[in-house]
């Protein structure tokens, strides 16, 4: 496990330049005056499948933004075993919970998928939260968005099947990495989505005999993505409006 107040190695000792932060929706986003004063404070990390960014209790120095890694935001029980709530990629940042008044969250981060990510310290973002409308208003529409995905999470495990969720999930997945290859083993799955192997197998089954996904092991494909959308609930539908509604446009130089 990584400390908590050093997610990820540096990979320079530079500021990135806006090209490479465009890379993140949220900070390719940012107003041209917020950029000149993110840029010097903002790092370059790798961060590297199974990392712990946090875990539930601890401080939180840094919040990330994901440019290629994904990172799973996951709920502990008191038995160790850990449930998906939302999955965040370059459509986001992890560390969110500064913004909301708790040093802490009893949430973990986690590493899904290597990549890499900008880190940003925590302190200098509650500042610009606190002092820069435009920054404030960015930030609250993408904790909207965040919420709405945490809500339909919810939503889906209550109502909707394995093979739903699984769709859903794969989608989610899709929507904030740069391939249609995923590198994850059913057993994974299942405890991400709070279900057993075997339901998950079953599922997996059933959308690869459709066409929809190949499988080897330890890796999922998506063949067939209007496809895999039809076969999911409406819950990934709601998720992606959200997302595509809250986030800013993009303002690359």
């Amino acid at each position: 496990m990584r400390s908590p107040s050093l997610p990820g190695n540096s990979t320079s000792d530079r500021a990135p330049t806006r090209e490479e932060a465009c890379g993140n929706l949220l900070l390719a986003g940012l107003p041209a005056d917020a950029w000149e004063r993110w840029q010097p404070f903002l790092e370059v990390v790798d961060l590297n499948r199974g990392d712990v960014l946090y875990d539930g209790g601890d401080p939180i120095s840094h919040v990330v933004f994901p440019t290629t890694a994904i990172v799973s935001l996951q709920y502990l029980l008191q038995d160790g075993r850990a449930t998906e709530i939302a999955i965040i990629g370059r459509p986001g940042m992890v560390g969110v919970s500064r913004l909301r008044g708790g040093e802490n969250t009893p949430s973990r981060a986690v590493v899904q998928y290597s990549g890499q990510a900008m880190r940003l310290p925590a302190d200098f973002l509650e500042q610009e939260f606190t002092t820069q409308p435009a920054v404030m208003h960015m930030l609250l529409r993408y904790m909207q968005a965040l919420i709405t995905q945490m809500a339909q999470n919810a939503v889906c495990h209550r109502h909707h099947s394995i093979e739903q969720h699984l769709c859903r999930w794969l989608l989610l997945n899709l929507d904030r990495m740069h391939s249609n290859e995923l590198p994850v083993t059913h057993e994974n799955i299942a405890q991400l989505l709070g279900v057993r192997r075997e339901g998950v197998t079953e599922a997996a089954g059933q959308l690869q005999r459709a066409g929809l996904i190949g499988r080897r092991r330890g890796h999922i494909t998506v063949l067939d993505r209007p496809g895999l959308e039809a076969r999911c609930c409406e819950c990934y539908a709601v998720v992606r409006r959200e997302y595509d509604r809250l986030l800013p446009p993009v303002s690359v130089p």
